[in-house]
């Protein structure tokens, strides 16, 4: 929630520094960066939150947690290279799909062990 709530505050300030009032988003090109860089990582959090959530109960703790700071790295990556330029928000993107497909991996795990193992 900090994360999200760090990057809607960098909107905020785009905002302020490029002078343009919401709902307005268009403008200049670093805020419309910002913007939806901002706004990519809030679609995929309810995913992230799910899975984490999952894979913590029917898998093991650890290794949610541990998968969840990785997550959460790789968005503030992505955060970072995006607002830099369109292009740097590639390589983090990629990790923090595969840390989601991970995550997926480890609740699917989780749930088959817990359902079909006596």
């Amino acid at each position: 929630v900090l994360l999200l709530a760090y990057f809607a505050l960098q909107v905020i300030y785009a905002r302020r520094k490029y002078k343009i009032s919401p709902p307005e988003t268009a403008g200049h090109p670093e805020f419309e960066r910002i913007f939806r860089a901002q706004a990519n990582c809030s679609e995929y959090f309810p995913i992230f939150v799910s899975l984490l959530w999952v894979a913590g109960i029917f898998f093991h703790q650890g290794a949610a947690a541990a998968c969840g700071l990785l997550y959460l790295y790789a968005r503030f990556k992505y955060f970072q290279g995006y607002t830099v330029a369109a292009q740097g928000r590639l390589g983090p993107m990629y990790a923090s799909a595969r840390v989601l497909w991970l995550l997926m991996g480890l609740a699917v795990a989780g749930l088959l062990a817990h359902f079909l193992l006596p």
